[in-house]
């Protein structure tokens, strides 16, 4: 791969995504199998005037070896020492970026319970770090990059480099890195999607109707929510972008406002595992029945993972001309997948999705319809085949998106 195409987006990740300050500190999270990239990100960070950077490693060799050999409870156990550095990190202010890539079947085969109890310790143990995040007290945001596994999954036929750079061609191009000025033109597209959120905004729907093969829901939207979308802000008005790529304006569904079925378009790699064709039914808010073709038992231990895990946090709508969309692949990565179909995620929803939100305690929260979770997973219902109407205050539905594209024209008031 050209180093030119991997500075410009290390120099992206760092200028777009956190937008890291001069002085200000960078933590990475990163693979160990792109160690490589990681340097560049660092020499550009130090280069833009950090104050310096902590990197935090994962092996996915090593994650397989733990949950093959360490017990449940051993697993469960997050040091003291792991809580408070990240707590750290929020209280510095310092700026979060992870460089996300791992084997969509590496858990593959390990008892789906011991991965549930695991995952659900770590995200208790990481709680208060999670406000910082998911209230936008710090910046913070996610890139993928290949790494072998990864990328013959996605193209199985190929050998190893050349699906690692087959991967990398489709990355540079959904993330715009390949464009003359990248920067530019992701100013450009969120500004695409701030007219799309403040539409929405103004229309204040109080619910969104699904229609679609397998899809029949109704879903109410809490009373002064918020749409977000591409760029976000932090407490003290520093821009970031959470996600690259990002093509969706998402905002929080009523706890207790959902109703009907809906069916899964895209497979959802969770927990190292692949769960796959799965459906939903709701009544009041929660699921009450699913299943799945493929890693059932993985979808049931996600849902029992708190009270919240089986109501929505998220409902994201994302037209089907996205370039993930378009790429025609299925990348078995969240960050990717999502981004190339309207979708809901189960669990924790963002408190800054309803006016005044974040300052919001739990039961205040829970009162105003946004629900709170130990998770936070976004799953893919979207297609061409899918039609979502919005109906307002007054009664009246119109057409949202049709065939999945926008049925709305964002000019007009």
């Amino acid at each position: 791969m050209e180093q030119q195409m991997l500075e410009k987006y290390a120099d992206l990740a760092l200028r777009t995504g956190v937008n890291l300050q001069k002085n200000q500190k960078l933590v990475i999270n990163s693979t160990v199998e792109r160690a490589d990239f990681t340097r560049i990100v660092v020499k550009k960070a130090f280069d833009l005037g950090a104050k310096d950077v902590h990197i935090i490693w994962a092996d996915d060799e090593i994650t397989r070896l733990r949950y093959e050999h360490a017990d449940t409870e051993t697993l469960k156990e997050v040091p003291e020492w792991q809580q408070d550095m990240y707590k750290s990190f929020g209280e510095e202010g310092m700026a979060l970026l992870s460089v996300r890539a791992t084997d969509p079947d590496l858990l593959q085969g390990i008892d789906a319970k011991k991965i549930a109890a695991a995952q659900k310790a770590r995200s208790e143990a990481m709680a208060e770090f999670r406000n910082y995040t998911m209230n936008d007290r710090i910046q913070w945001s996610i890139v993928s990059v290949p790494i072998t596994s990864w990328a013959q999954k996605i193209f199985p036929e190929e050998d190893a480099e050349t699906a690692q750079e087959k991967l990398w061609e489709q990355i540079f191009s959904i993330v715009r890195v390949d464009q003359n000025d990248p920067v530019k033109a992701w100013d450009e597209h969120n500004d695409m999607l701030e007219n799309a959120r403040q539409f929405l905004n103004r229309k204040q729907y109080k619910e969104l109707l699904y229609q679609g093969p397998g899809t029949n829901l109704a879903v109410a939207l809490p009373e002064g929510h918020i749409w977000k979308g591409g760029a976000s802000e932090t407490t003290k008005g520093v821009p970031f972008n959470p996600n690259m790529p990002t093509e969706e304006v998402f905002t929080a569904p009523h706890k207790y406002g959902v109703d009907g079925i809906v069916s899964s378009t895209k497979p959802l790699n969770y927990g190292g595992n692949v769960i796959d064709n799965f459906t939903l039914t709701f009544k009041d808010g929660e699921v009450v029945d699913f299943s799945a073709e493929q890693g059932e038992e993985t979808l049931e231990q996600l849902l029992d993972t708190d009270e919240g895990a089986s109501h929505l946090g998220e409902l994201a709508l994302v037209p089907h001309e996205s370039p993930i969309s378009q790429s025609g692949l299925i990348f078995y990565n969240t960050l990717y997948d999502e981004n190339a179909s309207c979708h809901l995620a189960f669990g924790k929803a963002y408190p800054n999705n309803v006016k005044g939100g974040s300052e919001m305690n739990e039961e205040e929260l829970d009162q105003s319809g946004v629900n709170h979770s130990l998770v936070h997973v976004d799953f893919m219902m979207g297609s061409s085949e899918l039609d979502i109407d919005g109906v307002l205050e007054d009664g009246t539905e119109e057409p949202v998106m049709r065939n999945g594209s926008w049925a709305l024209d964002f000019n007009k008031d």
